[in-house]
This record gives structure tokens, C-alpha cells and sequence, in this order.
């Protein structure tokens, strides 16, 4: 299976895949969403800045799905896996701040990130407020 994640623009996540600097892809969320239960190791995640064309690729390696999070999980989550997920010991706390109500964490470590020739996709059906969309194939999504 295919994904495509959306990413924060501001927050320079892709440039982080592709150095090596982010190896997890962590999504937070306060009920079971994509790609809950549909990401699996072997699956190609495909990352765009938001308003921006597909840059990057790279391969899952490992999921961890956490569920029944309070705030001590949260804070031992981003402890343990913040630096991979290219999370500076000084950002922390703010990063905490943005997910300490969370209830559901899912880590997504990456393999093998790399460049792909830009291109747009089409969000029709997935909601303009989607950051994450499962998808058969990649090609099924490709702007024409």
C-alpha cells in the first residue's frame, strides 16, 4: 500500500527525512484515524509539504501503534523516540504541549528516504483537510 503524508511546511520535516535526521514519522491524534491500522512495514510513504508537490519517499520499516495515552506516556514517547523523529532535546516541551491530550500515538520508522521527481496529487475524496491518505497505488492519486 501506498501513503501519502502531509506535511507542516514551516516546520522543515521533509528536508529532515532526507538528511537522515527525522527517522520516525509520528502522528498524534485524539481517535483512531489514517493511517491507524493501515500502515504496515514494507508500505511506501510518499511526503508533501502542504501546498506543495510529492518530494520525498521512503519505506516503512516498523510501526508502532500506542493507544490510551495521558500526559506521562506522551511525555516518555517523545523522550525516547523524540530525536528520531527529528525532535530537538530544546523543542520538547512544546512538542508535548501540542500532543499531551492525544490519545492515540502511531510511530512510523522510515527506511531508505529519498528524492522523486515533484509531482501533484489529487485530493478528491479525501477531504482538503486530510494530512494522511491510504491508497492502493500512487499512481491512482497523480494530478493529470
Amino acid at each position: 500500500m501506498d501513503h501519502i503524508a502531509i506535511m507542516k511546511k514551516s516546520w522543515g520535516l521533509t528536508e529532515k527525512i532526507l538528511t537522515g535526521q527525522k527517522r520516525i514519522e509520528s502522528r498524534w491524534y485524539r481517535s483512531k484515524v489514517a493511517p491507524w491500522d493501515q500502515v504496515k512495514v514494507g508500505d511506501t510513504v510518499y511526503f508533501k509539504d502542504s501546498g506543495e508537490p510529492v518530494t520525498v519517499k521512503a519505506s516503512v520499516e516498523k510501526v508502532l501503534q500506542i493507544d490510551n495515552l495521558d500526559p506521562v506516556v506522551v511525555k516518555e514517547i517523545l523522550n525516547k523516540y523524540g530525536n528520531l523523529d527529528g525532535i530537538g532535546a530544546k523543542d520538547t516541551g512544546s512538542y508535548y504541549e501540542l500532543f499531551k491530550d492525544k490519545k492515540y500515538c502511531i510511530l512510523i520508522f522510515l527506511n531508505n528516504p529519498e528524492k522523486v521527481e515533484p509531482f501533484q496529487i489529487d485530493k478528491t475524496g479525501y477531504g482538503t483537510m486530510s494530512a494522511w491518505m491510504c491508497i492502493e497505488n500512487i499512481k491512482s492519486v497523480r494530478a493529470k
